[in-house]
């Protein structure tokens, strides 16, 4: 839940607001890239099979911002995110 002065928001909105995201399973931006993080939490996100990590999450089409689950939940109303084809458990799409 997200509070009032919420620590996660540090000038997201200047370059998130109302931009286009689909779940998605995450991989690498390009060969030799580790990880990448939620914009707002900081989780990791990582194809190994580390327990530490996510494996998916709301992504932008270039795939180079990475949204986790709770923080998406959180903030998806403050930033008027538009959701294309969100993928449910079991392979499913909204």
């Amino acid at each position: 839940m997200r509070e009032p002065n919420d620590w996660r928001l540090r000038n997201q909105l200047t370059y998130l607001k109302g931009v286009v995201l689909e779940w998605r399973p995450y991989r690498a931006f390009r060969e030799g890239w580790e990880h990448d993080h939620c914009e707002f939490c900081w989780d990791k996100f990582a194809e190994g099979d580390d327990a530490d990590v996510l494996h998916a999450g709301y992504a932008t089409a270039d795939e180079l911002r990475w949204i986790c689950a709770t923080c998406f939940a959180d903030f998806k109303d403050l930033f008027a995110w538009v959701v294309v084809a969100e993928q449910l458990p079991g392979g499913r799409t909204c």
